[in-house]
């Protein structure tokens, strides 16, 4: 089966899919972009995703490409015509096509929409979380509106690379205080000796992620202490257990932080324990 992508109101062989090479996202990053996991042809926390999708796009004056309901729509025409039972849809809105210039364009253009779908292997994922990955840590470059989920991923890609290059599956990012404010596309959390999780709180320097709102969730409903906080390296390396969380793999434990063993170098309890109570609070839809 051939992929199909939705651009600006045509479904496309994703082979043969594109932009103008003059739309804004292109030429300035000027877009912002949500990924939501798809289970058993379902959205997971569709709802969640479109509200932050529409905050994004509010911070950075873009108009909602279409309404609501007609995305909702076009989301699940793309998991069709993919054949997606398990994997994930990407969505992308710039402020659209428009002479090469700085400033946003006068009058305002249409919003450029792309919209893909692929499979993603869970027997992979479910690997991760059985055995635990590596994380290593480095300086915080990104820009200063880490709120915002923009296209604007340079240094992102960078962190991941050198993850990579290292052996590892993310990168944990340090402020100059010596903090951890989030990996390179996950969000970072610990277990301190007495079970209790630590996440820094929402703010400017981290993405606020749906799978992070949803563990809050998830962690009150089992009792599970949750404290929001900025933690530092030393705290990470000396926890009795980390890990990530993103909306594809959901949790994924840390059992090595600077190539340090977590713990005794094995997921966690608590993280599996949070992990499986995802599921009496995700929305599946």
């Amino acid at each position: 089966m051939s992929r199909i992508a939705y651009v600006n109101g045509r479904y496309l062989r994703h082979a043969e899919a594109g932009v103008h090479i003059e739309d804004r996202g292109y030429q300035f990053s000027d877009g912002i972009y949500e990924v939501c996991g798809v289970r058993d042809g379902h959205l997971m926390d569709e709802n969640y995703h479109l509200e932050r999708l529409q905050r994004s796009l509010g911070e950075l004056r873009i108009a909602m490409p279409m309404a609501l309901g007609a995305l909702r729509h076009v989301m699940r025409e793309v998991i069709r015509r993919n054949g997606i039972s398990f994997g994930m849809v990407y969505m992308q809105v710039t402020r659209g096509v428009a002479k090469r210039d700085h400033p946003f364009p006068v009058p305002s253009v249409r919003p450029s929409l792309v919209i893909t779908a692929k499979r993603l292997s869970l027997a992979k994922i479910m690997l991760s979380v059985e055995k635990g990955v590596g994380v290593i840590t480095m300086p915080d470059q990104r820009w200063a509106r880490r709120d915002i989920k923009s296209v604007s991923l340079l240094a992102n890609i960078l962190a991941k690379q050198a993850a990579r290059e290292a052996g590892a599956y993310e990168a944990w990012l340090v402020d100059a205080d010596g903090f951890i404010t989030e990996g390179s596309s996950t969000n970072a959390w610990i277990v301190d000796a007495r079970g209790r999780v630590i996440t820094r709180a929402l703010s400017a320097d981290i993405l606020p992620g749906v799978t992070r709102r949803v563990l809050l969730e998830a962690a009150a409903r089992e009792g599970i202490e949750i404290i929001e906080r900025p933690f530092t390296v030393e705290e990470a390396r000396t926890a009795r257990e980390a890990f990530i969380s993103a909306s594809t793999a959901i949790i994924t434990p840390v059992v090595r932080v600077d190539g340090l063993a977590i713990g005794n170098g094995e997921p966690g309890s608590v993280t599996l324990r949070l992990r499986g109570a995802y599921d009496a609070v995700a929305q599946i839809s």
